[in-house]
């Protein structure tokens, strides 16, 4: 019998080969570069993050104590952390990795963003916030907390999902936070407020929840998110609009769609007694296809409208009923 040529390719000597436990070393690089890069983030960001300790009445039956993280954002003392971290609480003691330990207050806190801003007693290293809509999916982040004061709390994953809803509520009232960060970068406890960054250690997002095993939520930094806390720094709190209608994304009639250049609008399948809606005119049933002259197509673009700004002041309401265009003049009230 004559023995086939071995193939070129198959025919390295023995002694390059790579052993079944030993990575090649292409492999090695990249763990060495990812793990430089996740040490890099933690390094910088870490004297940034705090443990919030909170002390809160729950339910009339006495104190409680609480726990979860914060992110400085200025060196003057304010930090961010998730609203429900500092719920029923109104001051509490900040620790730090240098094993400073802090009190702070809580300058204001805003439920349906699920954002809170507190300021500490003393000078702090601030982090850099980053802009979460130059996220992609598949990028690093990292995402760091400070469950007990005395060592940060770090781990790493990769942006599985963008542009998630997370429900919140406050009282009678709920929203959608929008654009929300699913990662993978598993969130242990206490880290509820800490800081989820990208590969150049800034501030991508707000840790807020866990969405399921292995998979975490951050409520994103973004241009909504800097003007929701500068309003807590300087208002401590959030104004909003409202309009009292409950509804959800609906496609246009064709015809309507062909005239508009878009096709879905909000259908209105609740009007609230009472509501600056229902006073302007509104109908159960009516399709919002713009506001102030904004086009509307679901829930999330008549959120991002109903700011602070249009309480009190006059605004047109364009509504689609049958195959007509309706405009509906309209007084919104703030929403409380």
């Amino acid at each position: 019998m004559v023995a086939e040529p071995i193939p070129e390719e198959l025919a390295a000597p023995l002694s390059d080969a790579t052993g079944p436990n030993e990575p090649d070393e292409d492999d090695v690089a990249i763990l060495d570069a990812y793990s430089a890069a996740v040490s890099s983030v933690a390094e910088a960001l870490i004297p940034s993050v705090a443990s919030l300790r909170v002390t809160r009445q729950v339910n009339g039956w006495g104190p409680a104590s609480g726990s979860g993280s914060a992110v400085a954002f200025t060196p003057d003392g304010y930090l961010v952390t998730s609203a429900h971290v500092v719920a029923g609480s109104e001051k509490g003691v900040a620790a730090f990795v240098d094993g400073r330990e802090l009190e702070f207050r809580v300058v204001g806190r805003d439920p349906l963003s699920d954002l809170a801003v507190v300021r500490a007693n003393g000078d702090l290293q601030a982090a850099r916030l980053g802009d979460a809509a130059k996220l992609k999916v598949g990028q690093l982040v990292v995402a760091i907390g400070n469950p007990l004061g005395f060592a940060g709390s770090v781990t790493a994953g990769v942006v599985s999902a963008l542009g998630r809803s997370l429900a919140t509520r406050d009282g009678r009232s709920s929203r959608l936070v929008e654009n929300v960060i699913q990662t993978d970068a598993a969130l242990n406890p206490g880290n509820s407020g800490g800081a989820l960054a990208d590969s150049r250690g800034r501030v991508v997002g707000i840790n807020t929840a866990v969405a399921g095993i292995g998979l975490g939520l951050a409520v994103p930094i973004d241009a909504t998110t800097r003007g929701i806390l500068s309003s807590l720094m300087r208002d401590g709190r959030v104004r909003r609009a409202y309009l009292g209608v409950v509804g959800g994304p609906r496609p246009l009639p064709p015809a309507l769609a062909h005239d508009l250049g878009r096709g879905r609008a909000l259908e209105v399948v609740q009007l609230l007694d009472r509501s600056p809606a229902a006073a302007a005119g509104v109908r159960p049933g009516d399709l919002i296809v713009e506001l102030d002259g904004r086009p509307i197509q679901g829930v999330g673009d008549l959120q991002r409208l109903l700011v602070g700004e249009l309480v009190g002041r006059r605004v047109g309401l364009r509504v689609a009923r049958g195959n007509k265009l309706v405009e509906l003049p309209l007084t919104p009230s703030e929403l409380v």
